[in-house]
Formats: structure tokens, C-alpha cells, sequence
């Protein structure tokens, strides 16, 4: 797909994050969008800054819980509807959000809420939207995994389970729908999307989607709870004032975002100059690039702390070494 003027993308997950960025550059090139997103107000930003940047963009919001198979048919039936349209050219299946990290230990619900967005936001959507990507004459699908699609840790200290087995699923979902679509809608790509640190509002986004409070809002029992975890990953804050707990627990979301060594507006840049390229497999970051190659090598030692060392040492994750040290 050489260009996407003229074009419909639908974009999940598209009221902030590399959603939002995909809409904007979307909306540059003159391509319609129907985004949703379980936050009205995230949306209306990004319809400001779409309207932003090209004033007579057309796009429409839809409040959506991708894990809900209910809410993604009358998501698909509302786009089919506002857009007066049998077919859809491009769907990024981009919803995701954090949490679960330990089967052993994390609430099942927390668990499967994660698996939930994350693995049956992507399945539902593409069951929803596909006879619409097939009505089209052309059409893309993009699904985004993660590095925690081919690498399931964030370092050998913390669990991380839910994630990393949803990402693994759309993953080998994509990959298999390689063939499945040449055999029987040629005309339609897919694309799987691997980023690595990638800087978005996820760590805040998922505390709300799991019903979590902000920070400021925690009691001090939540606090409590946070100061031990912690102090089981070795950091510390046994002597730390609540207050203290809080504002830690707020500038390391700001620190994701911030200082990630890839922003979401570079993020979307290479999604989409891959699926003008046609090719299915879209790693995102330098970091992507580096552990992808490191675990093919040695894929033994993937969750091994020399594992994080040696990545750290081409000057990735330095975060996670940041921890273990």
C-alpha cells in the first residue's frame, strides 16, 4: 500500500501512545480514521491534534473495551455506520496495557484482564474487521506485539507473564496469518509490530484500565503493598514516607514516557513506512533490533541477568541494569 490518502484506517488504542501518533500521521496524508479508546477525553486530543494536522481530516471516536467481543461488534457496526462504508483499508490492532506480571503471585483478574486487552483485543478485532479489510480492494492488517513477543522477561528480577504470553500469541497469530491470507485474500496484508521501549503513557494507562488508583489517590495500605514489592526487588525504600513512595511511583511513569529511547511519533514513522513496504515483520527502536539478534544467538541464556548485561553493554535496557545492580 503506497499510499494512504483516501484511504480508512481503523486504530485501536488510538486516544494516546503510538495510537495516537498513527492517527496524526495518518490524518497528515489524508487518510479518514475511526479511532477508539476507553477514554473520551484521550480521544478528543488526538482528534485535535489529526484536525491539526490536516484541517479537513474526517475522523470519528468510539468508546471500546477491545477484550469485549460485544463491544468490538458494535465498535466494527458504528465504523461501518459514521463512515457509510462495506470496507475498512487499514486496521492496527494497537490496544494494549500492562499488568499480570506473575502467574504465581497477581490476582487472576489483573491477569486475565491483561491477556485479555492485549491477546483478545487483537483476536476479536480481526475476526470483527476482516470481511471489511476484504471488501476493500486493498487492505493492511497491523497487529502490534512487542519484544515481549520473542523475549518474555523485562530482566530476570521481575515476573512478567501476561504480557509476554499475549504479545507471544499475536505474534504467532500474524505470522500464520501470512499464509492463510495468500491462500484465500491475497489482497490483504498483515504486518506484526515488535517495538521495544517505546515512550507512552502505558504504565499510567494500565493502572486505570485495572482499576488501580493514581498515586496521589493511594491509601496507605496501597502504599504498603507497593513498599514491600519493592523492597522484594531490592530497592531501598523501607524508611521512605509514603509520600515518597508516591512521588517515586510517578516519576518512573514519567520516566518511561520521557526518557525512552524511542518516542511514539518515531514509533509510528516505521510502522507505517513498513507496511508501504509490504513487509510483515516491524521491529521498532534500536533496542528491538539488538535483543531480537541476542536472543537468536544465544537463545539459552535469554533470562539470564549476563542476558540484560550484555544488551546493556551495546548501550540498551539500561533501566532494567539499573535494578540489577
Amino acid at each position: 500500500m503506497e499510499s494512504f490518502g483516501s484511504k480508512l484506517a481503523v486504530i485501536t488504542g488510538g486516544g494516546s501512545g503510538m495510537g495516537r501518533e498513527l492517527a496524526v500521521a495518518l490524518a497528515g496524508e489524508g487518510c479518514r480514521l475511526a479511532i477508539c479508546d476507553l477514554s473520551e477525553e484521550n480521544m478528543a486530543q488526538t482528534v485535535r491534534l489529526a484536525s491539526a494536522a490536516r484541517s479537513d481530516v474526517v475522523v470519528s471516536t468510539h468508546l471500546c473495551d477491545v477484550s469485549d467481543e460485544a463491544s468490538v461488534l458494535g465498535f466494527r457496526d458504528a465504523v461501518a455506520s459514521t463512515h457509510d462504508t462495506d470496507h475498512v483499508h487499514l486496521l492496527f490492532n494497537n490496544a494494549g496495557i500492562g499488568g499480570g506480571g506473575s502467574f504465581v503471585n497477581d490476582a487472576r483478574e489483573d491477569w486475565e484482564r491483561t491477556f485479555g486487552v492485549c491477546w483478545h483485543g487483537v483476536y476479536y478485532c480481526a475476526r470483527a474487521f476482516l470481511p471489511l479489510l476484504i471488501a476493500a480492494e486493498e487492505a493492511h492488517m497491523v497487529n502490534t506485539s512487542s519484544i515481549n513477543g520473542f523475549w518474555a522477561s523485562i530482566g530476570p528480577d521481575v515476573s512478567h507473564t501476561a504480557y509476554s504470553a499475549a504479545k507471544f500469541a499475536v505474534k504467532g497469530f500474524s505470522e500464520a496469518l501470512i499464509t492463510d491470507l495468500r491462500l484465500n485474500a491475497p489482497h490483504v496484508g498483515v504486518s506484526v509490530v515488535m517495538p521495544g521501549h517505546i515512550g507512552t503513557n502505558i504504565a499510567a494507562n494500565t493502572s486505570q484500565v485495572l482499576g488501580r488508583p493514581a498515586p496521589q489517590d493511594m491509601s496507605a495500605e496501597d502504599i504498603a503493598a507497593v513498599r514491600e514489592a519493592m523492597i522484594a526487588r531490592g530497592l531501598p525504600v523501607d524508611n521512605q514516607p509514603d509520600e515518597a513512595i508516591r512521588a517515586l511511583l510517578v516519576q518512573r511513569g514519567e520516566a518511561f514516557r520521557d526518557e525512552a529511547p524511542t518516542t511514539a511519533a518515531e514509533a509510528a514513522a516505521v510502522i507505517l513506512a513498513g507496511v508501504r513496504e509490504g513487509v510483515w515483520r516491524i521491529l521498532v527502536g534500536d533496542d528491538a533490533h539488538a535483543i531480537d539478534a541476542e536472543v537468536r544467538r544465544d537463545p539459552e541464556s535469554a533470562y539470564e541477568a549476563a542476558f540484560v548485561e550484555t544488551i546493556a553493554g551495546q548501550g540498551h535496557l539500561q533501566g532494567i541494569v539499573g535494578r540489577l545492580r
